[in-house]
């Protein structure tokens, strides 16, 4: 008859086993956090305005400290401060974007040398159900040498990303893993994903809902999908768009804030022209504007996007009449206001 083990000499054995794969993993955890949080900045820039945040995160691709992360509002300065995890600062400038990855890469107007960084081509790319870790700057945790936060979670699936953000549809529609990790927060966009050995998996991407659930999506952009474009940026090979010869000769005599308007922040290369608020008493507001509205024409020219729309009011006269239709749910409305002298 053959010998069977007793149950009190098993349950020990698994216990001891779950002790000791629990204490690898963080063991592993622990090590990968030491090696990512040197290769972590955090952003501060251009915000403030009805609650955008001026703060973000981003990650160094280079040892002269080019820097990845999200094209965002943070950036719309001639300048943005980076910290490193040292605590030390730095002045950084936008060196080349990509509106359709929501991708920028920022250069440091000084240069420094033998930075930490993350090696483009050790990556990782992982399925679901792989256990990963998160690291961001998300609610401006860290502002001088405060590490950056770090979440524990795991990759739900791997998907097409269908989301919005606010009222319209952001342009990047690839591929993106869904986190189970609570990783859509203001600041942590630009952050990265990484397996708990430390390799980079993907970069955390902006605050968005689905378009399907309206719901919050948490999810990173796979690094395979960035890199080519990254190293092409750094190495200044990347063909960023033209100006047409029009943006050079427009006069800009008028803008959206001259009749009480503001429109959605201009962070994509067409960003819709949608109103964000409406000054009181304001010619805008007078002639029935209201948040939300899309611009879709002015004086018969389309409107593609908040640019155009800047491109248009630049070319009107004083005297003009400032005739609009916008979109208003499911209704058009036109609207027409005065162009009027400026002081």
């Amino acid at each position: 008859m053959p010998r069977t083990v007793p149950r009190f000499i098993l349950i020990p054995a698994l216990l001891l086993a779950c002790v000791v794969t629990g204490e690898f993993n963080a063991r592993a955890a622990d090590d990968a956090v030491g090696h990512v949080l040197p290769r972590m900045v955090k952003i501060f820039g251009a915000g403030g305005i009805r609650g955008l945040h001026a703060y973000g995160t981003g990650f160094v691709a280079s040892p002269e400290g080019h820097i990845v992360t999200v094209w965002n509002h943070v950036l719309d300065a001639e300048e943005v401060s980076v910290v490193f995890d040292t605590g030390r600062r730095a002045q950084a400038r936008v060196l080349s974007a990509e509106p359709q990855l929501d991708l920028a890469v920022l250069e440091l107007v000084e240069p420094l040398r033998d930075l930490p960084y993350f090696d483009l081509e050790r990556t990782a790319s992982v399925s679901p159900g792989t256990r990963i870790l998160g690291f961001s700057n998300m609610f401006k945790v860290a502002a001088g040498d405060e590490p950056v936060s770090v979440l524990h979670g795991v990759v739900a699936a791997k998907t097409n990303l269908a989301a919005r953000r606010g009222a319209f549809d952001i342009p990047y529609d690839g591929p993106v893993y869904i986190l189970d990790a609570i990783t859509n927060n203001p600041g942590a966009g630009g952050g990265v994903v990484t397996t708990y050995d430390g390799r980079l998996v993907g970069m955390i991407g902006r605050e968005v809902r689905s378009t399907e659930t309206n719901t919050w999506i948490n999810y990173a952009v796979p690094i395979d999908e960035l890199r080519d474009v990254v190293k092409k940026m750094i190495a200044g090979e990347y063909i960023a768009r033209e100006k047409k010869p029009d943006e050079e000769t427009n006069p800009r005599r008028y803008r959206t804030l001259d009749f009480g308007v503001v429109t959605v922040p201009d962070v994509l290369f067409r960003t819709p022209a949608y109103i964000y608020s409406v000054e009181e008493g304001s010619h805008a507001q007078q002639a029935g504007l209201k948040p939300d509205d899309l611009v879709l024409f002015v004086n018969d020219e389309l409107v593609h996007s908040v640019r155009t729309l800047e491109e248009e009011l630049g070319r009107l006269e004083a005297g003009d009449q400032l005739t609009l239709i916008v979109r208003r749910g499911r209704q058009l409305v036109t609207v027409q206001m005065p162009v009027e002298a400026k002081n």
